[in-house]
């Protein structure tokens, strides 16, 4: 892939208003070259804009910026933000509302400048110090896991970008969105944070939940834990996507008390410090099978009471503390 050459005496405040549409052949700077940003800048390069500078402190920082965006030059926060027309923010939530702060003071973000994060969390409050000077101010978060490495490039297609944006930059991100061959959905501002909580309790949650079910399965004895999930998971995400709770089978659907009190007693002595997520998931379940009227409220009772003697037995079993991780 090549690029017209990239010539950084040529400022971006240089060369005339930005379009009011989606974006054509933009100079990029990323600054926080994690595991989102690099990949991102990647991305975008390959829709045909140009990455002129990327700001990231860490070996690894650094070393994605090597390997995913070759040639692009490494600088500090305020160079990048100078150089560019579209300044992408990937760096952690926490930070966010400093370096937009700092870069604004400094007179590195400018009128007319494109500045766009990626935290899923916040919306366009965060950006205030660069609305003030004059910047196009957008939220755009894409509901992806990421390794930092070329692997995500062939995962992005088809991904969800929440975005929030004013209606005069709507057009713009909209076709942010389609050259990283992705789709948009709007979430209000008031709504970011509940947005992402969706997407942290399904996907960062579930990495513990399967953790744990492959310490479960290795305690039991097998050799291939992963392999064993991998089918099964497979079938219940699709179904659970498709069908929401009409998707739940097992034990707790079926009411079946003895199994539920077995599981509990095993997980005690194999693999205590997963048994409090167990009850809770089992709680939750309960509730959700008894509302539908799947289980009977006398069965769900009896569940309930060994889910509580189980937790119970756990917090009075002397160490118990030692024996979680």
């Amino acid at each position: 892939m090549t690029h017209p050459p990239r010539d950084p005496a040529v400022r971006a405040d240089q060369r005339g208003p930005l379009p009011a549409g989606p974006p054509t052949g933009l100079r990029v700077g990323v600054v926080g070259a994690g595991r989102v940003g690099a990949v991102l800048g990647a991305a975008l390069e390959a829709a045909g804009h140009h990455v002129v500078a990327a700001a990231g402190e860490s070996d690894a920082s650094r070393t994605r910026i090597a390997d995913l965006l070759p040639g692009t030059r490494t600088a500090k926060p305020t160079d990048v933000a100078r150089s560019c027309d579209l300044l992408l923010l990937t760096v952690p939530d926490d930070m966010l509302a400093n370096v937009v702060t700092v870069l604004s003071d400094s007179g590195a973000i400018r009128p007319g400048q494109y500045v766009v994060h990626t935290s899923g969390r916040h919306g366009l409050a965060v950006l205030e110090p660069a609305a003030r000077v004059g910047a196009r101010v957008v939220a755009l978060h894409p509901a992806m896991t990421f390794t930092g490495t070329a692997l995500d490039l062939d995962r992005l297609p088809g991904c969800v970008y929440g975005l929030t944006a004013a209606p005069s930059e709507r057009g713009f991100v909209e076709g942010l969105v389609a050259d990283l061959r992705g789709r948009p959905t709007w979430v209000p501002e008031e709504m970011r944070t509940l947005y992402h909580s969706g997407l942290a309790h399904g996907a960062n949650h579930l990495v513990t939940l399967v953790s744990q079910a492959m310490e479960l399965l290795a305690a039991a004895g097998s050799a291939d834990p992963a392999g064993t999930l991998r089918p099964l998971l497979t079938a219940a995400l699709d179904n659970a996507l498709e069908q929401g709770d009409s998707a739940l089978t097992g034990p707790i659907v079926r009411g079946d008390v003895n199994t539920v009190r077995a599981h509990l007693a095993d997980i005690e002595a194999n693999a205590p410090h997963t048994l409090p997520s167990y009850v809770a998931l089992a709680r939750d379940t309960l509730d959700r099978v008894v509302t539908d009227g799947r289980v009977l409220p006398i069965r769900a009772a009896a569940i309930q009471r060994v889910l509580d003697q189980a937790v119970q037995s756990v917090r009075t079993a002397p160490g118990t503390s030692a024996r979680r991780r």
